[in-house]
């Protein structure tokens, strides 16, 4: 290996990493980073059973039945009616959540959203 060290010739190894920190993310994403970080709990996972099973497994929006397995259409999703935005109030209780086809969220809920309706 010695013997390159001087010619000219790049390293194949490319740069080392850097040794820095990454800077931490901004204050506002505090809210959402832990948000998400709810779903991945056991008591999100017995709320949202709860839910679907308050439900009857029927979508409230377009009376589908929810049977299908993710990422199917008819797959069950658990979703907030009025949007929580980091608020633990609001995302935890039960009376704002609602069983909703997959295919509704990810069409008719998104576009919502995106249009300040939701």
């Amino acid at each position: 290996m010695g013997r390159l060290s001087g010619r000219g010739l790049p390293s194949r190894l490319g740069a080392p990493a850097s040794r820095l920190r990454k800077s931490a993310p901004p204050k506002g994403d505090d809210k959402a980073r832990r948000s998400k970080d709810w779903l991945n709990t056991a008591r999100w996972q017995r709320l949202r059973m709860k839910v679907l099973e308050r439900d009857q497994f029927i979508c409230r929006q377009t009376g589908v039945m929810l049977i299908g397995k993710y990422p199917a259409p008819n797959s069950p999703v658990v979703d907030h009616i009025k949007p929580h935005r980091g608020n633990p109030d609001l995302f935890w209780d039960e009376e704002n959540l609602q069983s909703v086809s997959k295919e509704w969220h990810d069409a008719e809920k998104q576009s919502l959203e995106r249009r300040g309706l939701a």
